[in-house]
């Protein structure tokens, strides 16, 4: 056992294999094509075949072939083996230090006593997949959750066919503004109880790591700004999005969020995230 540990530390210790590794983590449950991996982490096909070669050696990710094309997912039954056997050498006598469980637990969502949590939304653009989620969570239980959005490269405008749709369903735009990530990770910034990206891209990249240890997941969707067609068409794919991502959030407020341990809750929210790529509401 302690070899095979040894291998996989060995694996990670390179900054370019950790760098698929992490992002691979960050994408969990999805499998993601070999070209997505490359043109995220800047690498030549070549190069990264190299690279998961070796995670698939050392057992920590799995391939897939989807028609011509190569998936790689986290296997995360032997990660979670590979650092489990640490922490319980590492912390033998003191678990409570190591245990996931260990991280903050979530707080009892009390808005007479000023609690409610704080949910944080992230594509890239920050102009509709987040700004729709955003409203939506504001809309089904603005009496428990904050809801925030943000964009790792924030466009200067909204999508106007997201806020027509938003404007059609009810919701005041008014509130709305494209926002820089950067915006939410100052020292004033608000402690976040969840933290979800709603793009790829915007799951791919490098983000600081969330004070508080935030439940995070990943709900891509494909971009409904990418549409093409007459009006009707595009609008159409704002709507199915809005559907989406609405059935999505009313899962996730649905969850008894005080009654789940962390790894069930974090599994509960992985799970929300698999569910359909397109909706109607």
């Amino acid at each position: 056992m302690e070899l095979k540990i040894s291998n996989q530390l060995s694996v990670l210790g390179h900054p370019q294999r950790l760098s698929v590794f992490r992002l691979l983590m960050r994408r969990y449950p999805d499998r993601i094509p070999a070209t997505e991996i490359a043109r995220a982490l800047g690498l030549k096909p070549n190069t990264l075949s190299a690279y998961v070669n070796a995670l698939l050696q050392a057992g920590l990710v799995t391939q897939e072939r989807v028609g011509t094309s190569l998936r790689y997912a986290i296997d995360m039954d032997t990660t979670r083996n590979t650092f489990d056997y640490l922490l319980l050498d590492c912390c033998r006598g003191r678990p409570e230090t190591c245990s996931i469980n260990a991280y903050p637990a979530l707080s009892k969502a009390d808005p007479m006593a000023g609690h409610r949590y704080k949910v944080l939304f992230i594509c890239t653009g920050n102009s509709a997949r987040s700004i729709l989620a955003e409203s939506i969570m504001r809309d089904v239980a603005g009496d428990r959750f904050d809801a925030y959005s943000a964009g790792t490269n924030p466009r200067s405008e909204l999508n106007p066919f997201a806020v027509d749709v938003l404007a059609q369903k009810g919701h005041d735009v008014s509130v709305l503004r494209s926002k820089n990530l950067a915006e939410f990770q100052g020292p004033d910034a608000p402690q976040f109880d969840f933290v979800f990206t709603v793009c790829n891209q915007a799951a791919n990249e490098e983000c600081p790591a969330w004070q508080g240890q935030p439940v995070s997941a990943h709900w891509g969707l494909p971009d409904p700004v990418k549409a093409e067609g007459s009006d009707a068409e595009r609008s159409l794919a704002f709507q199915q999005t809005y559907g989406a991502l609405r059935n999505r959030i009313l899962a996730f407020a649905a969850l008894p969020l005080i009654s789940l341990d962390r790894m069930s809750l974090q599994s509960a929210v992985d799970q929300i995230g698999q569910t359909e790529k397109g909706g109607t509401a």
